[in-house]
Formats: structure tokens, C-alpha cells, sequence
């Protein structure tokens, strides 16, 4: 479920000293669980873009991260390139997706990111009705592409306070690796990652 090399930023601010790491496509038994590890023990927040497809086969994994304050963002369902649907199409994957997360979590998603970053002015407005604020991002290390561990945290260490990353969640290893390394480097230019508001 690779996302193309698209940047745009995100609508959403970042307090000072803080940049929000994302993780698409997820949640992944393969990664979501060591991600998740990494997050806590050294105290940064993310925010996970879920498929709702993925959420409803783990939903154990949806509540682990809720319960550790990440922040849970709707995905889309099924991970289709949504301008080239059909509208009554595009509603279901956005509303299908929230009624999941919210059913998990106990309360409605305010993020809604679309497969790709391709939108339009129709996929926006029925993401809007929802209740979503589409949030695309700034930094983008390909992770999705093979980029290797060493690469992703090159790439990163170019990302500044208030940018919006974009890693992926879907049993990519080499995302997995590269995220303690991530943290550390954040950590020592005096960076954390926050959730995004939600």
C-alpha cells in the first residue's frame, strides 16, 4: 500500500519543539506492536492513519495504541485511490472506517488522511461531512519504497518543529528498525513527537 512521493503540509499546528510522526495503512501485527514500543518507552506520541479494514481485523492493537495516547486517524477502508471512485463509494470508505474506529476507541476520529494524498474537492467535502480535517504531510523518507533503515533516519534528520511525517504501519521492517534511531536523534536535537490534536 505504497504512498507516492506527493509533499504537502499538514493544516495542523505543532506546539513549539514538536513535530508529528504518522504511520499509515496500520494496524499490522508484524509492526504496529514494535512501533508501539519504541513510542513509549522513551515518551513521544504519534498519530496512526488506520485502514479500517486493518482495525476490524485487530482490534486489539487499535486499543493498545488508544490506551498509550496515540492519536487515531482514519485511513480510509480499504486503501483505494478515492478520487477515481464513485461518491457513494467514497462515503462509505470514510464513514465505514469511522464507525469502526469510534465503536474501538469510544469516540469519533477528527483526522482523516487519504490513500495516496490524492484527493478532490469531493473526496474533501465528504471527509468534512464526517467530521475529518484531511491531514496530508511534509517529510517523506519512501519508507513504503525499501529505503533503508540508515536512509529513513538520514532523511528524518532533516525534519523541522512543526512538521508532519510520513512513516507507514503495515509490517515494514525497515521502518520498524529505523524508529528507535528516529527517536534518539529527535531526542538529542531537544524534538519530540506529538500526537496531533484529536
Amino acid at each position: 500500500m505504497a504512498e507516492p512521493g506527493t509533499t504537502a503540509t499538514s493544516p495542523l499546528p505543532a506546539p513549539s519543539g514538536t513535530l508529528a510522526l504518522t504511520f499509515d495503512d496500520g494496524p499490522h501485527p508484524d509492526s504496529t506492536p514494535a512501533l508501539l514500543d519504541a513510542l513509549t518507552a522513551t515518551g513521544h506520541r504519534a498519530t496512526f492513519f488506520l485502514c479500517g479494514a486493518q482495525a476490524e481485523r485487530h482490534p486489539e492493537l487499535v486499543r493498545a495504541l488508544d490506551r498509550a495516547g496515540m492519536a487515531i486517524a482514519n485511513h480510509s477502508w480499504s486503501h483505494p485511490s478515492l478520487p477515481g471512485l464513485p461518491l457513494p463509494a467514497v462515503h462509505e470508505e470514510i464513514h465505514r472506517t469511522n464507525r469502526v474506529l469510534t465503536e474501538l476507541t469510544g469516540r469519533p476520529p477528527v483526522l482523516f488522511r487519504p490513500p495516496y494524498g490524492a484527493s478532490s474537492p469531493a473526496v474533501a467535502r465528504i471527509a468534512a461531512e464526517a467530521g475529518l480535517t484531511e491531514t496530508l504531510w511534509d517529510v517523506d523518507p519512501r519508507d513504503w519504497d525499501g529505503t533503508a533503515p540508515a536512509e529513513i533516519v538520514a532523511v528524518l534528520a532533516t525534519a523541522r518543529p512543526g512538521d508532519t511525517v510520513l512513516l507507514h504501519d503495515h509490517g515494514n521492517r525497515n521502518t520498524v528498525t529505523a524508529l528507535p534511531a528516529v527517536l534518539a536523534a529527535l531526542t538529542a536535537r531537544g524534538l519530540r513527537s506529538a500526537a496531533l490534536p484529536h
